[in-house]
């Protein structure tokens, strides 16, 4: 018996019937032509297509740049775990994308201007590129409005959805104006997170406490979010200080 050679594939249409295809098309007044090859292209990333539509306009081309930050990425992503290896749904198995899961966290802080919000949103490209996750971006003075009550609105709920999200940006944390109730929301926020060490990356304008060098006008972190918000801070996050000038005047 004859086999087929697999380096001798058959061709998908014959000859006689491509003919008989094009006669009954050419009644018809229709040609039919070679289909022109499909041009190479990279392949897109879903995750990372994603992210761009939810990502400002300013920073849809930000990459980390800073060693600090490159290093905390690489660390989040080789913490990324598949889906269902744990023992909870064995008869799925481990395959899928891997989901960023838990790690250290980020407080970048620096003046105004300096590129930490630029740096935050490249840590968030980096990962989406690498590996799945679920993220949330947010000001604290977007946080406080979001959370004040209003008709048809559940602040708890919204305060557990944000708490659990696998990555969270909370930006310009101590802008705002503090109250008690800030600090209560700031330190169910912040306390949750580091107790499951969810990855967070926190900006804000101002050094995290007063050193004999500074002028004693000069605001702190601790000033604004109190000593229970500075100290989970300061357990869960990795500092780094960002210095320059101001971007945004430059660019001007």
């Amino acid at each position: 018996m004859t086999r087929a050679r697999l380096a001798d594939p058959q061709p998908a249409v014959s000859d006689r019937l491509r003919a008989r295809l094009e006669a009954k098309l050419a009644e018809r007044g229709i040609e039919l032509r070679d289909t022109a090859p499909v041009p190479d292209s990279p392949e897109s990333i879903p995750a990372l297509e994603a992210a761009q539509a939810r990502i400002p306009i300013d920073f849809r081309g930000a990459m980390p740049t800073h060693p600090d930050v490159i290093r905390w990425v690489r660390t989040i992503a080789e913490s990324a775990v598949a889906p269902h290896a744990a023992d909870l749904h064995p008869h799925f198995g481990s395959t899928g994308r891997r989901q960023v899961a838990h790690g250290p966290s980020l407080l970048l802080w620096g003046s105004t201007g300096v590129g930490k919000t630029h740096e935050a949103f490249g840590a968030i490209r980096a990962l989406t590129a690498g590996c799945g996750v679920r993220w949330h971006a947010t000001t604290a003075a977007d946080l406080y409005a979001e959370m004040r009550p209003r008709a048809g609105v559940d602040p708890e709920y919204l305060l557990r959805r944000i708490v659990r999200v696998p990555l969270l940006l909370l930006d310009d944390l101590g802008a705002a104006k503090g109250s008690e109730w800030t600090e209560e929301i700031n330190f169910r926020l912040l306390n949750w997170r580091a107790q499951n060490h969810l990855p967070t990356i926190v900006t804000s304008n101002l050094p995290p406490v007063r050193t004999p060098a500074m002028d004693p006008r000069q605001p702190v972190l601790r000033d604004k979010v109190g000593d229970r918000v500075l100290s989970r801070l300061s357990g869960m996050c990795v500092p780094v200080e960002f210095i320059g000038p101001d971007r945004r005047f430059q660019r001007a």
